[in-house]
């Protein structure tokens, strides 16, 4: 009767959970990053239902063939000793299935850390910066930024350096790829790519106060014409990002979507760290160290 209540109790638990999830667009990836993250939840999901339907058929057997009986009350089984070989399974099979996984893990950790590949394009930089509550996107080549949205061509390399200016964040698009922090005094590289056009959702994946609900943007993927039509339009409509202006951004509360041109990067460049060093579009860095090799030069001399 008990184990028929456990039962019971498992299946509504599942249903009532399950009811309340939202579609697990983990499962539906776009890029290639996103796809073997996909394979590795569906390898190592069907692996761990393997073993529980293998437990649960040993105890429903175990139950049954071991239930009470009408043996006497001064009974007494047999002494059976311990079997090596069952043992051996016992143990063996665990170690078996932790190596296999962790053999895929680092596997697949050595893919999504490194730049995808098969792309004849070069990769687009994106700087990802978070404050309370928002998302910067600063794209230095086109000289453009973006506030809580994000666009990006599809068939290329995209390498997002990604910090934050307020409490430590973390970038996420589910469908395209893992998460990566984004801390105040360093830069994290996260290297993802798009293959489908579509509109997909990103948001900070990290519990950070109050607003976290609410930190999210809009990503969409379109053809590289097509990203190419909207970085001119943007060009020539949308207005010169200030300092004045992006120190209001970050001002903490929540915003809705912004395009500038011209990025914060060259006022207010990226922390360095040893995961950053990359500072595009940032002409105040570069002139920082053109004045410190000349310095250098001074002080040879």
């Amino acid at each position: 009767m008990r184990f028929k209540w456990a039962i019971l109790f498992f299946v509504l638990t599942s249903a009532t959970v399950l009811t309340g999830c939202e579609q697990m667009i983990v499962l539906d990836p776009k890029g290639p990053q996103a796809a073997v993250q996909a394979r590795d939840i569906i390898l190592s999901a069907g692996i761990m239902l393997f073993i529980v339907l293998v437990v649960f058929g040993m105890l429903i057997y175990m139950l049954v063939k071991y239930r009470a009986s009408k043996q006497g009350d001064d009974y007494e089984p047999p002494h059976i000793e311990g079997s090596p070989l069952v043992e051996a399974i016992f143990i063996g099979i665990p170690i078996v299935i932790v190596a296999f996984l962790s053999v895929v893990s680092v596997q697949s950790n050595y893919k999504v850390e490194a730049p995808p590949e098969g792309y004849e394009a070069e990769p687009l930089v994106i700087y990802a910066a978070s404050s309370n509550w928002k998302w910067h996107f600063s794209y230095p080549e086109e000289d453009i930024e973006t506030l809580n949205y994000l666009y990006i061509p599809t068939d290329r390399p995209l390498e997002f350096k990604i910090y934050s200016f307020g409490t430590i964040s973390s970038f996420w698009i589910p469908q395209l790829g893992g998460q990566k922090y984004g801390m105040a005094d360093m830069v994290n590289t996260l290297h993802l790519a798009a293959d489908v056009p579509g509109e997909y959702m990103g948001r900070n994946a990290n519990f950070n106060g109050e607003g976290f609900a609410e930190n999210t943007f809009n990503v969409k993927a379109m053809s590289q014409a097509e990203f190419d039509k909207w970085i001119e339009d943007v060009k020539n409509t949308a207005q010169p990002l200030t300092e004045e202006k992006f120190t209001e951004l970050l001002e903490h509360g929540h915003l809705g979507q912004m395009t500038f041109t011209g990025t914060h990067l060259s006022f207010l460049p990226p922390p360095e760290g040893e995961h950053g060093g990359h500072n595009h579009g940032s002409s105040s860095t570069n002139n920082d160290h053109d004045d410190h090799d000349k310095d250098e030069e001074h002080h040879h001399h």
